[in-house]
C-alpha cells in the first residue's frame, strides 16, 4: 500500500486553537488524524509546533517531509517513524512539530487498517484477547485547565461496568450530580466548565474532593456500579521553590508526599496522576511505596521510554500515562505501552485539554491493552472517544 497523496490542513481543537489534520492517501485506502493540544504540559514532551507555529510546521512538512514519504508503504510504519525522527533531527520534534510528526504517524497506520478493510484496533493488535478500557472522566476540576477553581487540576471518576456504554452512563451520572451539588450550595454562583468539561467552583481542593466521592457513592448505589474517585494534581504547576503552594497550604516534599498518602487512604482514592514534581523520581518512589493505589505518571514519563525506564528502576510510579503527540509517533508509543506493561506497570491512554473529534486514542487503547482511557466525561470531543468505544466493544463481542 503505497503513499500517493499527503495533505495538511489546519482545524481548530476544543479551545477554538488551530490544530493539524493529515489525511494519507495510498492505493488501496485513506488514513486520517488530527492531533490535539495540552495546557499542561510536561517539560519532557515533543513540541506541538515549531517556534513560529503550526503554519511553519505545515511548510517544512510540505517541502521536506511530503517529498521523502510518497512511494513509501504505510505497512512499514517503523520506517515512516523513523523518516520523521530523521528529517525533524531534534530530539523533541521542534522542527517540524510533534503534533504534525504524529497526526502523520497515526494517519499512516489508519491508511494501511483502512487497505485492508479492518479497523485500526485489530489492524495492530498487539494482546492476546481484547478489553475495552475503563472509562476516567473528568467531572470537576481548576488548575491549568481552568481559571477560578481548585489547585488540583482534576477530580476523576472510573466506572467499573460489564459494559462500556453502562460504565460511561455512570461517569456522566457522577457529572450530573456534582452538577446539582454545587448548585445547591452555591445558589447564586453561576457555574462554569474546565476546557474539558468538567464544573469549576470556588472550593477548596478537599471541599471539592469530598463533593465528587459524595457524588460518586450515591451514583455508584443508586446504579449499582463500582465507580472509583481520583485526580489528577498536576503538582508541578505549582511546584514553586521547593514548595507545594496551595491557595490553603504550602507544603513541603515530605509534606506533600505525606499529604497525598493520608488522602488517598482517606477517601480511598483509586489513582492519583502527576502528584510530585516532574523531576523528583524519588520523591514518587516514596509515595508509590505507601500506597496501593494508582500512582500515575504524565509529566514525570511524558511517554518517552527513556524516562518511563529510570521510572521503572526507581520504582516511582506503579502506573504511565499515554499520549501519543507527546512522543511524536505511534512506533514509540507502542514501545512506550511495551516497556511499562513489561515492567508490570499499568497503563491509561489519554486524551488532552485542547482536544478533536479524532477517536484514534480509542482505537490504541483496546490495541495495546490499556488499563483506562481518559477522555472526560461530556463534550463533543471527548464522546467521540467514548462512542467509538461503544462500536468497538460491539465488534469485539
Amino acid at each position: 500500500m503505497i503513499i500517493e497523496r499527503v495533505s495538511f490542513r489546519k482545524i481548530i481543537d476544543s479551545r477554538g486553537n488551530p490544530a493539524i489534520e493529515v489525511d494519507i492517501d495510498t492505493s488501496d485506502g485513506i488514513g486520517r488524524c488530527a492531533a490535539p493540544a495540552g495546557a499542561s504540559t510536561g517539560i519532557y514532551e515533543a513540541q506541538a509546533y515549531p517556534k513560529n507555529g503550526i503554519d511553519e510546521g505545515i511548510e517544512i512538512a510540505q517541502k521536506e517531509v511530503l517529498p521523502r514519504l510518497k512511494g513509501m508503504d504505510v505497512e512499514n510504519q517503523e520506517h515512516i517513524d523513523q523518516t520523521l525522527m530523521e528529517i525533524d533531527g531534534t530530539k523533541n520534534f521542534s522542527r517540524i512539530g510533534g503534533n504534525i510528526a504524529v497526526a502523520i504517524s497515526l494517519a499512516s497506520a489508519k491508511a494501511a487498517a483502512n487497505g485492508k478493510d479492518v479497523a485500526l484496533y485489530q489492524y495492530l493488535k498487539n494482546v492476546d484477547e481484547f478489553k475495552i478500557p475503563a472509562p476516567m472522566g473528568n467531572v470537576l476540576g481548576g488548575g491549568a485547565h481552568a481559571v477560578g477553581g481548585t489547585d488540583i487540576q482534576e477530580f476523576l471518576v472510573t466506572s467499573f461496568c460489564d459494559n462500556v456504554t453502562d460504565a460511561m452512563l455512570a461517569n456522566v451520572s457522577v457529572h450530573n450530580r456534582v452538577k446539582e451539588k454545587l448548585r445547591n450550595r452555591l445558589p447564586n454562583h453561576a457555574l462554569g466548565k474546565g476546557d474539558e468539561g468538567a464544573w469549576v467552583a470556588p472550593l477548596s481542593n478537599v471541599e471539592a474532593l469530598e463533593l465528587v466521592v459524595e457524588s460518586a457513592k450515591e451514583i455508584s448505589e443508586e446504579r449499582s456500579v463500582k465507580i472509583r474517585t481520583g485526580l489528577d494534581m498536576a503538582a508541578s504547576e505549582f511546584f514553586i521553590n521547593d514548595k507545594y503552594e496551595y491557595k490553603e497550604m504550602s507544603l513541603t516534599r515530605e509534606e506533600q508526599i505525606n499529604w497525598v498518602a493520608d488522602i488517598i487512604e482517606k477517601y480511598n482514592l483509586y489513582s492519583v496522576e502527576d502528584p510530585i514534581d516532574q523531576e523528583d523520581f524519588d520523591g514518587w518512589a516514596e509515595l508509590t511505596s505507601k500506597t496501593n493505589a494508582l500512582i500515575i505518571g504524565d509529566d514525570l514519563y511524558t511517554t518517552n521510554r527513556n524516562r518511563i525506564e529510570i521510572g521503572i528502576e526507581k520504582k516511582s510510579t506503579n502506573a504511565v500515562l499515554i499520549k501519543p503527540n507527546q512522543i511524536g509517533t505511534l512506533t514509540e508509543t507502542k514501545k512506550a505501552i511495551e516497556m511499562a506493561h513489561g515492567a508490570g506497570m499499568v497503563t491509561v491512554i489519554s486524551h488532552r485539554s485542547g482536544e478533536t473529534t479524532d477517536s484514534t486514542i480509542s482505537h490504541l487503547g483496546v490495541a495495546f491493552g490499556c488499563h483506562a482511557i481518559k477522555t472526560g466525561s461530556v463534550g463533543g470531543e471527548r464522546i467521540a472517544k467514548l462512542n467509538e468505544l461503544v462500536r468497538i466493544e460491539e465488534e469485539i463481542k
